[in-house]
């Protein structure tokens, strides 16, 4: 995908979860994320999109403090929808306006910062937003391209950081098919470290197949696994359904 799809993505996302948000108490509980109301939710993302769009704008070499970001603390419940909305549109504004060769700090080391924070809020937001649609009745899916490519974001990048992904007490293997696009990728994860690829020929413990928008909700713990054809390990799922990311 190119930077631009991967802006036009966070834009509509982000737009679409304050909408939604209007229409919903911020003390309702968010069924995807337990521990969270969309007060928290909003904060949430609110402040990744503050932060991210600080390291961009300001082209910073090291990650922005939460007092860069948050200089007055949190904003009324009042007001808290339109803080959002500014965050975002400030988020989407510096990645739109940042140089190709922007040198800036990232979560890991890439050629191209713009394209890796664009890539990641995009899919960051995204998810969120499906979020939010949970609290009000149901999340709408997403496009075929859009899913896949947050398919690779997650079992490529995600789930390789230090001390995150999946944990098993001993090594297992995960294929994940996305049918529709004629993609796979394949994870491996035990007690220790997470990691993945995408392709991989070799035996796995289970393999999920699917449409692509289905497979990135549920490898997200977004949705049940309705429609996705498991074979298999099914305590490699159950091992994968309980990681924090």
């Amino acid at each position: 995908m190119e930077v631009d799809t991967w802006i036009g993505s966070l834009r509509a996302d982000g737009r679409r979860m304050a909408d939604v948000a209007t229409g919903l108490s911020l003390d309702d509980p968010v069924p995807s994320c337990p521990e969270w109301d969309v007060r928290t939710l909003l904060r949430h993302t609110g402040m990744v999109h503050r932060w991210s769009g600080t390291m961009v704008q300001d082209a910073r070499p090291e990650p922005p403090g939460r007092e860069d970001v948050l200089p007055g603390g949190w904003p009324s419940d009042e007001g808290l929808v339109d803080w959002f909305r500014d965050g975002h549109a400030r988020l989407v504004s510096a990645l739109e306006t940042a140089p190709d060769d922007l040198d800036c700090w990232t979560l890991m080391q890439m050629p191209h910062p713009r394209a890796f924070w664009a890539r990641r809020q995009a899919h960051e937001t995204a998810i969120h937003r499906v979020d939010t649609e949970l609290v009000a009745g149901a999340a709408s899916g997403f496009g075929k391209e859009h899913a896949a490519d947050g398919i690779d974001e997650l079992l490529v990048f995600f789930i390789s950081r230090p001390d995150r992904g999946p944990k098993a007490p001993e090594v297992k293997t995960l294929r994940v098919v996305a049918a529709d696009v004629g993609q796979h990728w394949t994870a491996t994860f035990g007690p220790d470290d997470s990691a993945g690829q995408a392709g991989g020929e070799e035996p796995v413990d289970c393999t999920v197949t699917g449409r692509a928008s289905d497979l990135y909700l549920y490898l997200w713990n977004r949705i049940p696994p309705d429609g996705i054809r498991i074979d298999g390990q099914g305590d490699v799922l159950g091992y994968w359904s309980e990681a924090t990311f």
